[in-house]
């Protein structure tokens, strides 16, 4: 009898739930595609940070070269062995470096955000309880190391 009730009670709920076109999807599945979605989104981030890595490095050589450059241009002007057509150069060498001052100071900011929205990214991962498991391929799968 209990066998009976428990049949009838399951093609009733198949029966309602086909009325209602709904099915449910696989937990696993759906962490799957959770996982599937943060590992992008990590990649990206990751890849925006090393981007903006190579360009600050670039930014630094040209500062030191363009600071090395200015300095010897103002010791051989104060020696006197520097014409005076060359004062132009040192406001250009001035201007320059202060440019590469504000952006390199500007790209400390954004990898700051990007590490911050990757620590984001990661706690929703934790929060979200992936699992052990997945929550190592994600890690790995990113690129950390934790």
């Amino acid at each position: 009898m209990a066998l009976y009730v428990a049949v009838q009670q399951f093609w009733k709920a198949k029966r309602m739930a086909s009325i209602f076109g709904f099915r449910s999807r696989d937990p696993a599945r759906d962490k799957q595609t959770d996982l599937a979605r943060f590992d992008r989104l990590a990649k990206l981030l990751d890849q925006i940070t090393a981007e903006i890595a190579a360009e600050k490095t670039g930014l630094e050589n040209r500062y030191r070269s363009k600071s090395t450059n200015a300095a010897f241009l103002v010791e051989s002007m104060e020696n006197g062995s520097a014409s005076a057509s060359r004062m132009s150069e040192i406001g250009e060498l001035t201007k320059s470096i202060l440019n590469c001052e504000q952006r390199i100071a500007e790209l400390v900011r954004q990898t700051s955000r990007m590490k911050e929205l990757r620590h984001s990214l990661d706690a929703i991962v934790d929060e979200n309880a992936l699992g052990p498991d997945s929550q190592a391929e994600y890690v790995k799968s990113a690129g950390r190391s934790g």
